[in-house]
């Protein structure tokens, strides 16, 4: 099983509606590896990596957020990999 990782912003209303914790939460649970951030411009941007299908299901968590969010978009780009890392953070 190939290991993915990626870089990804959120943009919408995901600051103040507890959308870190949410995502650190589902990837827990999926098993994807990575942190999560408030960025400046009110978006929430971070890296996730793990197996495709669980990036590719982390992703429509990312879309979807709690039920206090409002996701406009989500962009992501495929990085490498990085070796080491355990658990999920929230920055």
């Amino acid at each position: 099983m190939s290991t993915k990782r990626i870089s990804y912003k959120v943009e919408g209303r995901v600051q103040g509606v507890n959308f870190r914790s949410y995502t650190s939460k589902q990837a827990n649970r999926i098993g994807v590896t990575g942190w999560v951030t408030n960025a400046d411009d009110g978006s929430v941007q971070g890296e996730a990596q793990g197996s495709e299908d669980n990036i590719n299901h982390f992703i429509q968590h990312l879309n979807k957020g709690p039920s206090a969010a409002s996701v406009s978009g989500v962009e992501h780009d495929t990085i490498s990999t990085k070796s080491g890392e355990s658990g999920f953070s929230v920055q």
